[in-house]
């Protein structure tokens, strides 16, 4: 490791930035915050005495909770490009806190789960909105050279903000209890880091998280640039290839996340042996949790060392071994596949996020990163309704895992032989302009 990406110059680089620094904090209280809220929802509901939950209603579950914003995301993503980022994060937040308080009011009163989901599907909603302004953000608040490294950094406090909730909520349950009331003490304790993160992001200066004015701004009335979000986005997202090649292999990877996902959970709850019950879930999420973090350390070197277009496909094809060796379903092996999936899932969406912060222009990075968000929760639930419905063959429902896998691969193969020219969606850069952390942007096929 060379002196200037040593852990120390790291740290002193993170020092220079105060503004990167509130950022990552306003991460942290955002993505603790919910991190607790979803796994207190989730033992609320999947692992609850008082509930039960069979494959049809976890998968149910989670398209209530994805679905309905991912489809009005991208619209909503325009408002980004317009509204001032600063106050998004403060009145979204303080948003949350309000919604948040109503679901744990709702679960207090032994609210039927469809209520439940309704109440959460708009704290999802905001909360992704929430974070979808983070990334779009970032670039703002470091030197484009040191995008790829901090963006890093950012995800890496982020996901151990959210696996850390997660777990902290087994140690509230065992306090409060697993029924409808110790569930509900559980959610109104998010209230707490949901405030703190809107007071953070109170310290920002005005206007210091963009939007910047360009050429490429989408002007008009709101209405208009929220009635077309879906289009700018997509059409933005189509003519630069960078961005275009990352996010099916993003699409690729969250699709087996969902389909193993929906493994897992009936496989902890259908089992007598020592894996068995909500421990054995967390176990999972553990495993998973740290690949994620591995990957996320891990992926600035890849960058300086491959470029995006071989990090993605060096993640891309790893993947497809695992799932091949996971597809068998015997528990150790699974927890094994479920570390190296949570490290190669997490390169492949961090080289999405250098892509989007780097190449894309910051007068449509907002709808950008909104129609990621939806793909990425369209696919996981796609992926986990369909899972569902062919829950009995679940040899082979994991195998086509390893299918989805390589499609994504080939695909990736493909375009980088025969690349497609970007378009007025993307910045105008040179061929050989040097990408974030130094690398010829020709690395980036």
């Amino acid at each position: 490791m060379t002196a200037r990406h040593s852990p120390l110059s790291l740290w002193h680089a993170i020092q220079d930035l105060p503004d990167f620094r509130r950022l990552v904090w306003v991460r942290l209280l955002t993505q603790f915050s919910d991190g607790l809220f979803q796994a207190g929802l989730a033992g609320a509901l999947l692992f609850n005495p008082e509930r039960e939950a069979e494959p049809w209603a976890i998968a149910g579950a989670f398209a209530v909770l994805f679905l309905p914003y991912s489809a009005i995301g991208p619209f909503a993503g325009a408002l980004l490009d317009r509204w001032d980022r600063r106050m998004v994060l403060i009145g979204a937040n303080l948003i949350r806190v309000l919604l948040v308080a109503l679901v744990g009011i709702e679960l207090a009163l032994g609210a039927d789960d469809v209520v439940l989901l309704l109440g959460a599907l708009v704290v999802n909603g905001v909360t992704r909105f929430v974070t979808s302004g983070l990334s779009a953000a970032l670039p703002h608040v470091v030197p484009r050279d040191q995008v790829a490294t901090m963006n890093s950094v950012a995800t890496a406090v982020g996901a151990s903000a959210t696996f850390i909730g997660a777990n902290f909520m087994l140690m509230l349950r065992a306090v409060f209890g697993a029924g409808d009331l110790g569930s509900a003490t559980v959610i109104f304790l998010v209230i707490v880091p949901a405030t703190a993160a809107a007071w953070v992001a109170s310290g920002f200066p005005g206007d210091r998280l963009g939007p910047d004015d360009s050429v490429r701004a989408v002007h008009g009335s709101a209405f208009y640039a929220v009635a077309t979000g879906w289009l700018h986005g997509a059409r933005t997202i189509v003519g630069t290839p960078s961005v275009f090649d990352a996010l099916i292999g993003l699409a690729a990877h969250r699709m087996v996340f969902g389909v193993n996902t929906l493994l897992v959970l009936v496989l902890v709850r259908n089992t007598e042996s020592l894996f068995a019950g909500i421990g054995a879930a967390a176990l999972f999420l553990a495993c998973t949790g740290i690949g994620s973090f591995l990957g996320t350390v891990s992926t600035p070197a890849l960058l300086r060392r491959f470029g995006r277009g071989r990090t993605l496909g060096m993640a891309l094809g790893g993947a497809v071994v695992l799932q091949l060796i996971a597809s068998g379903l015997y528990i150790p092996i699974l927890l094994a596949a479920a570390f190296g999936l949570g490290m190669a899932g997490q390169v492949i969406k961090l080289c999405a996020d250098v892509g989007m912060q780097t190449d894309v222009d910051d007068a449509l990075r907002g709808h950008v990163f909104a129609v990621q968000d939806s793909l990425f929760w369209v696919t996981f639930t796609g992926a986990m309704a369909v899972g569902a419905a062919f829950i009995t063959h679940a040899h082979w429902l994991a195998f086509s895992g390893a299918v989805i896998y390589l499609i994504g691969l080939i695909v990736h193969m493909t375009r980088t032989l025969w690349p497609s020219p970007p378009d007025s969606g993307s910045l105008p850069t040179q061929p050989n302009q040097p990408d974030p952390e130094g690398q010829p942007r020709d690395l980036d096929r």
